[in-house]
């Protein structure tokens, strides 16, 4: 609770070893809250947060596991490149100066000029690649790409992923930005007004909703498909359009005893998916922006 405000309601989430994970909301959504948590920064009002079934909170010893990320870098602008590194090697005793120089190298920033003279997306830079150099076991990244280029936005995902394989690196990442949560992330929460609306695998997600554009012989009654598996429908003319849970061949035979005159079942992508599901659900899809158009050994919240 933020005075009479909750920021969570009721987020039951599990993040297993060695996963890329993704929390997907819009601004205010409470993606910032759950990292805050999972981290240690906030205690929970209610419940527990467990990291291997250890509370995370007030617990050193497990933080030293964990390097969040935040999508501010202001507390850092008067720290050097080679000041932060020294900075956090006195908080985390696997910090690596082989990778951080590695990465510095890689990433060519200067590392005798202070942070408040780099643009946003070095300063972004500087603290991602300390945060994979401190060596945890958990890396957690609010807005990791906001600020970064195109060019630079590779390089860092390059960086994580090279990470999370080489030495099965646990990295959440929140965003409002679909995909960006896409094109790192393997599984994926959609967090809207403090609650988790859905949490899923991401190849689950895509291969599970189609667009079907069909048209009929005759008359069709919307009362003859299965409701919890028809999430939109709407109609142009003798052209009907629907949204569909289901793999392709399910949604065949959900039309098979229908009178069709063709059908054509159309993957979507998984802004439109989530757009869908959510309001299939009853929430307002409005803020989901996008700009394309004691547990198992994990992290439990």
């Amino acid at each position: 609770m933020f005075g009479d405000m909750a920021a969570l309601n009721g987020v039951d989430l599990t993040i297993g070893e060695g996963t890329a994970y993704g929390l997907l909301g819009s601004n205010g959504a409470g993606k910032s809250t759950i990292l805050r948590l999972l981290c240690g920064v906030y205690e929970p009002d209610q419940g527990d947060v467990l990291i291997d079934g250890v509370s995370v909170f007030d617990n050193p010893e497990v933080k030293q596991r964990v390097f969040f990320i935040n999508d501010e870098t202001v507390q850092f602008g008067q720290f050097t490149l080679k000041g932060l590194k020294d900075y956090y090697k006195g908080f985390y005793p696997k910090f690596s100066d082989e990778v951080f120089d590695g990465l510095a190298k890689t990433v060519a920033l200067p590392l005798d000029k202070k942070l408040d003279t780099f643009s946003k997306g070095m300063k972004r830079q500087a603290v991602v690649i300390t945060g994979l150099a401190a060596g945890t076991d958990y890396l957690l990244l609010d807005e990791a790409f906001d600020g970064l280029d195109p060019t630079m936005r590779i390089i860092v995902r390059r960086m994580l992923v090279d990470a999370m394989m080489d030495r099965k690196l646990t990295t959440v990442i929140s965003s409002h930005n679909l995909n960006e949560i896409n094109e790192v992330c393997d599984s994926v929460a959609l967090i809207h007004q403090g609650k988790i609306v859905f949490a899923r695998d991401l190849d689950s997600v895509k291969g599970n909703v189609h667009k079907v554009q069909a048209a009929f012989t005759e008359e069709i009654s919307l009362e003859s498909f299965d409701s919890e598996r028809l999430l939109h429908h709407d109609r142009n003319g003798s052209v009907h359009y629907f949204i569909v849970k289901g793999t392709e061949d399910e949604i065949r035979d959900m039309f098979a005893d229908k009178p069709t005159a063709f059908l054509d079942v159309i993957p979507m992508t998984l802004e439109e998916i989530f757009i869908y599901e959510m309001e299939g659900l009853g929430y307002d899809s409005s803020g989901l922006k996008s700009t394309a158009g004691v547990q198992d050994k994990g992290v439990r919240a």
